[in-house]
């Protein structure tokens, strides 16, 4: 096996995507996946008017949103979306970039209930349960899904039945291959993670550092998804065997090592069912398909959440943001922004989405709990076998 260790702590999606949408915000932005099944095209139009509050709340205050380091902070639509809240409101809006989401909760977790901000976005369930048990957020159901007049798939709010947030975004890590490479060598990709450990396919697949890396977890917890406690080691040892290379982050893997976006020596990569649209979208010069192809059994749900952080001094405020943030206005602007689904299963997606984002029947998803009782020692137990 290849084990390569740096210093580099990478951020979970699409940062170097993210640095391409400041810079060509005209294109819009960078990342996406939504649950709506919805086909047709967003058509923007009026942005519909934040409910008002009773008199005496925190109308007037400027409130900070907390999120990870991927979060556009300033040129893009996302950031236009957040300044029609203060339009509406006049509840100002500042940006705490707070590392990525793992270094973001810590924070969190250390400064609950006197909180360096209002709301936070971005603690995914792989986290959540740790965020809750160590009293981060304040309980809170946004008004549009307690009044149903938001719909937000059952199996998302189900994570939070005492409304301990609220599931604003979600996303599949999925392994991702280069059609052109196997086409070229009349080869057929891999179509599960069984075959991952094909002789067929040695030295074939660049993953990431689960102990560094979200993608690199989650690719992780699917492999103990589908073999079990008793077999996801045998499964890793395999990998090993057959030759998988293992990198600190998503960066170093994709822009790197795979060999689409980086001429690297590996045709498949641990990335995200949105990587072919983002492919298509940032392609120069321009093109109407998808280089990159997405092995659906692979996929690794991850639902995200924003909420109200606890000991807040603007409570009212901080209820009205995470309301906004679940409303149409800004979960349109999620998936070019961020590569992720809007929560919000109402709001259509872009055109590319619908053409080349995979959304797997079935995602692979363990319970927020079991994660959390059992995170830290598989990723000991993980760095042990793999990087020794």
């Amino acid at each position: 096996m290849t084990a390569r260790r740096t210093d580099r702590s990478i951020p979970k999606r699409w940062t170097a995507m993210a640095i391409v949408v400041v810079a060509l915000a005209a294109c819009a932005s960078d990342r996406s996946d939504s649950g709506s099944g919805t086909t047709d095209e967003v058509a923007v139009g009026e942005p519909p008017a934040v409910a008002p509050t009773d008199p005496g709340s925190d109308t007037g205050d400027t409130i900070t949103l907390v999120t990870y380091d991927s979060f556009p902070e300033a040129d893009t639509s996302l950031n236009d979306a957040l300044a029609s809240f203060t339009e509406q409101t006049g509840i100002g809006v500042d940006i705490l970039v707070a590392g990525d989401t793992g270094t973001m909760l810590s924070k969190a977790s250390l400064t609950a209930g006197n909180p360096e901000g209002d709301v936070m976005w971005g603690i995914d369930n792989t986290l959540l349960s740790r965020a809750i048990a160590d009293g981060v957020f304040e309980p809170y159901v946004a008004t549009g899904i307690a009044d149903g007049s938001i719909p937000v798939p059952e199996e998302f709010t189900a994570l939070v039945p005492d409304g301990e947030a609220t599931p604003v975004d979600f996303g599949d890590v999925c392994v991702n291959y280069d059609i052109a490479w196997f086409a070229e060598r009349g080869l057929d990709p891999p179509s599960t993670l069984a075959d991952l450990i094909d002789p067929a396919y040695a030295g074939m697949l660049v993953v990431q550092n689960p102990a560094t890396s979200s993608p690199g977890l989650a690719f992780l917890l699917a492999t103990i998804h589908e073999y079990g406690l008793e077999g996801w080691e045998d499964y890793w040892r395999a990998l090993g065997t057959n030759g998988v290379e293992v990198v600190e982050g998503w960066t170093e893997a994709y822009y790197e090592r795979f060999s689409w976006a980086g001429g690297g020596p590996t045709p498949m990569v641990v990335s995200y069912g949105s990587s072919p649209p983002a492919e298509v979208i940032f392609a120069d010069p321009p093109r109407d398909d998808a280089p990159t192809g997405v092995i659906e059994d692979t996929c690794f749900r991850q639902v995200e959440f924003a909420g109200v952080l606890r000991g807040t001094d603007s409570p009212e405020a901080a209820r009205r943001l995470v309301d906004f943030l679940i409303g149409e206005q800004f979960q349109r602007e999620v998936p070019l922004n961020l590569f992720v689904y809007p929560g919000n299963a109402a709001v259509a997606l872009p055109q590319e989405f619908v053409d080349f984002a995979v959304i797997p029947d079935q995602s692979r998803t363990l319970d927020p709990a079991v994660i959390d009782a059992n995170r830290s020692t598989w990723i000991d137990e993980w760095t042990e076998l793999v990087l020794g």
